[in-house]
Parts: C-alpha cells; sequence; structure tokens
C-alpha cells in the first residue's frame, strides 16, 4: 500500500476564510503561528468545523483491496476516481496460470492477508478471473469474478473536517485492519505543519 498526497491547501486559506467572518485580515502572518493557532482554536475547540472544509487534500492511493474501496465509499463527504476494472482487467491475460505455489507472482494483483487459507482461496480465485478473460469474456462480465482481495488504486479528495472524521473512525482498534494501517499511512503522509490538526483524531494501529 502506498499513499502519495497531491498538491494541497495552504493553511493560510483556511484562516484568511476564518477572518473573512470578522474582518481581521490584518492579523494574518501567512500561514505561521497565528493562523495556525487561530484555525485550531476555531475549527477544533470552538467546534467551528466547517472552517476546516477549506483545506482540501488529495492523495494517490496504490494496492489496496477492493474491500477497503468499499470502506472507503462510506466516507461520503470525499471524491473518488478510481482505477477501471472495465479498461483494465486485460493486464491478466497475459500472465502464466497461478496456483498456490505463485502467492509472491499473485501479490502483484491481490493483497495477502496473512492467514493462509484466505490467501490461497484469493490465489484461486485470482486465477478464475484469469481463466474466464482468456476465454473472451468481456471484462463488464469478467470483473464478477474479481475476488475482494483484488488491488486497486485511485485519487481520493478530502477536505480537513471529514479527515478528521475518516482519520478518528478509521484509525480505531475496531476498524478494518487494512484502513487502519491507511488511516496511519494518510496521517504520515500529511504535510508536518498540518498534522496538529488531526493529532487528536489519530488512534493507535494495531493488527488483528
Amino acid at each position: 500500500m502506498k499513499a502519495t498526497l497531491h498538491p494541497h491547501t495552504p493553511l493560510v486559506i483556511c484562516a484568511d476564510a476564518i477572518r473573512t467572518c470578522w474582518q481581521s485580515f490584518d492579523n494574518s502572518d501567512n500561514g505561521g503561528e497565528k493562523d495556525r493557532a487561530l484555525i485550531d482554536r476555531v475549527g477544533n475547540k470552538f467546534k467551528h468545523a466547517s472552517t476546516l472544509e477549506h483545506l482540501v487534500y488529495s492523495f494517490y492511493l496504490e494496492g489496496i483491496s477492493r474491500a477497503l474501496l468499499q470502506e472507503l465509499a462510506r466516507h461520503r463527504m470525499a471524491s473518488l476516481s478510481v482505477k477501471s476494472t472495465r479498461y483494465t482487467l486485460k493486464e491478466l491475460k497475459d500472465e502464466e496460470a497461478f496456483s498456490i505455489d505463485h502467492k509472491e507472482r499473485a501479490e502483484k494483483y491481490l493483497v495477502m492477508t496473512g492467514v493462509d487459507v484466505v490467501d490461497e482461496m484469493s490465489i484461486r480465485a485470482l486465477e478464475n478471473l484469469r481463466t474466464v478473460l482468456v476465454a473472451g469474456i468481456s471484462n463488464d462480465r469478467a470483473k464478477y469474478c474479481l475476488p475482494e482481495s483484488y488491488k486497486t488504486e485511485l485519487t481520493w479528495t478530502i477536505n480537513a473536517r471529514s479527515l478528521q472524521n475518516f482519520i478518528s473512525l478509521r484509525s480505531d482498534k475496531a476498524a478494518l485492519w487494512e484502513i487502519r494501517d491507511l488511516a496511519n499511512m494518510v496521517y504520515q503522509t500529511l504535510p508536518i505543519d498540518h498534522r496538529y490538526l488531526f493529532e487528536n483524531s489519530l488512534k493507535e494501529t494495531t493488527h488483528d
């Protein structure tokens, strides 16, 4: 799994949005300590969290499972543009047959759980999918054979208010192990001067 942060909204934009309310632009320090304190005070401590929506982050997420993709889709205040199975399943057609002895080669396409029986069944499902594609079945029909472990990638755009909610819910020990890893990774990918807004949302990530 990999998360790459694209260009993001500078803190000064959020601070200026807050200062718009009482026209205090003369107090701005262009995203410095005064602006950082203002954003934290108004957005977090005073709970005017709508002001945090002026901060927007776009990530490129690679190597996540389709099971995790379903979890991401539950976070409504975010935009997802996902690798299309309609156009990209052809990547499997030229592969040699997969068996449970080809775990390393299968990892190019599958997220492994570390549970042997689950990973073996995922590899078998991958081979079933490859067989269907080689038989000439269209991608639109063949994709119904996709295992939940099949890897995908996407551009994910989310504002700071929604990201706080995401990190809070998904770094919790009750969350799916894979999305816990993602929540922690996304936090670590954020600019250092933005992380203070999310520190209280982050919980310890542990594996099952």
